[in-house]
């Protein structure tokens, strides 16, 4: 595909979705604020992304479409429209200001992770619409720089994953807090926008990437836990803390994750790798009793050993089986490769569609996870940098001639960049 003539398919929603007539305006980098924009697009709203001329940090992260266009970038960015400005010229400072004045009335809202800007500031932004929604997306609560790595590795997390004994700290490749910070400045919108339709009033919003991952530590009780016992928690791999679970491997090779969280799961656990007997004479032996959870865990390593057993001796597909009979949880492992053919041949799957992208070519992508009643929005793909920046500054108030101006003083991009 010729990514500098590919033209993008419009972004359309049907006007009955929740969050259609707010305008977001979205000048962002990486993941969580354009996370946070584009779920509010998937819920109906026009979400104009604002880049610096050639792109941001972000243009080309990994991972690569083989076109070497960022599948990143377009992943996070469906279903938005794309202007790209000087932000270092006033008159480009202008276009933002402007795109937020012509916002129809209790529609505008910004969002944004770029910190140290004044004039990108909700107290700079609030004197063109009263009734503005702010959202700043910060590293941290005092608006010094973080990433969902540093933020991670300061909290704990790494320190508790991988396999027991391991020395060095593990951290994972989902960047969780940036995604949930996204989800959360999404929620925040939802949230002010609501208000907003009922007072007329507007709202600025400060959610930090650490105080996000702070408060799922605490709200899931690990910091509660270090203070009132005193004691670190110790890597167990793959084993549930609390409960019995744990990944297993079969005849074949196979691997899968298993999860009995109820008694009725580790009864049918039992009952279908038949092994009442010796689990009943481990009982006896420890002096424990496994129809409780605690001791389930503690002594997770002896049952995890017996249950291997049956586990080897069975191929991936007769394990499947017998656990598909059942109320135990389990999964196999899969790879991404597995996943993604899986997802291209099933037609007509509901969470993903097939989008053309520009610069990339035809792929599966998904739309929202959220399945209302009211109608789902399927996969929009996202506009080429800089796409939509003429459209954009018509609807800011500017001329053909001031916008063919602009582009020659390299105010604003002059189009679509491959």
């Amino acid at each position: 595909m010729d990514a500098a003539s590919a033209e993008p398919q419009p972004n359309v929603v049907a006007s009955r979705a929740p969050l259609h007539g707010l305008r977001v305006i979205e000048v962002s980098s990486f993941v969580a604020a354009p996370l946070g924009g584009m779920t509010l697009a998937q819920l109906g709203a026009d979400v104009i992304r604002v880049d610096p001329r050639g792109g941001a940090a972000d243009r080309y992260r990994w991972p690569l479409a083989p076109s070497g266009a960022s599948l990143y970038w377009a992943g996070l960015n469906k279903g938005k429209r794309s202007i790209t400005v000087d932000f270092s010229h006033e008159s480009g400072r202008d276009v933002i200001r402007d795109l937020v004045r012509t916002s129809p009335e209790r529609s505008a809202v910004v969002l944004t992770n770029a910190v140290g800007r004044k004039w990108l500031s909700y107290d700079a932004l609030v004197d063109i619409v009263p009734d503005l929604i702010h959202v700043q997306v910060e590293g941290k609560r005092d608006g010094s720089p973080a990433v969902d790595y540093t933020v991670n590795a300061e909290l704990g997390f790494p320190l508790i994953t991988g396999p027991h004994g391991f020395a060095d700290p593990v951290n994972h490749v989902l960047p969780a807090w940036d995604l949930a910070c996204g989800l959360y400045a999404a929620l925040g919108v939802t949230a002010a926008a609501l208000r907003r339709n009922e007072t007329g009033e507007g709202e600025s919003i400060h959610v930090a990437l650490g105080d996000v991952a702070l408060a799922t530590a605490g709200n899931l009780g690990f910091l509660a836990e270090a203070q009132l016992t005193g004691v670190d928690r110790k890597r167990i791999g793959n084993h549930l803390y609390g409960g019995f679970a744990r990944d297993f491997e079969c005849a074949d090779g196979g691997r899968l994750m298993l999860v009995a969280l109820t008694d009725r799961q580790w009864r049918e656990l039992i009952l279908v790798s038949q092994t009442g007997d010796a689990v009943s004479a481990l009982e006896k032996v420890l002096d424990a009793d496994f129809t409780l959870e605690t001791e389930r865990y503690e002594h997770r390593e002896v049952l995890a050993a017996l249950l291997s057993r049956w586990f080897a001796r069975r191929t991936l597909a007769e394990a499947s089986e017998k656990l598909e009979a059942t109320s135990v949880l389990w999964a196999p492992y899969r790879s991404f490769a597995e996943v993604s053919r899986e997802i291209s041949g099933t037609p007509g799957h509901s969470l993903f569609s097939t989008v053309e992208q520009p610069g990339i070519g035809s792929y599966s992508a998904p739309g929202s996870p959220l399945r209302l009643a009211s109608g789902e929005t399927s996969a929009q793909p996202a506009p080429l940098l800089g796409h939509d920046t003429a459209e954009l500054l018509q609807l800011a108030g500017r001329s053909d001639d001031e916008i063919a101006r602009m582009a020659a003083a390299g105010i604003v991009g002059e189009g679509a960049y491959a």
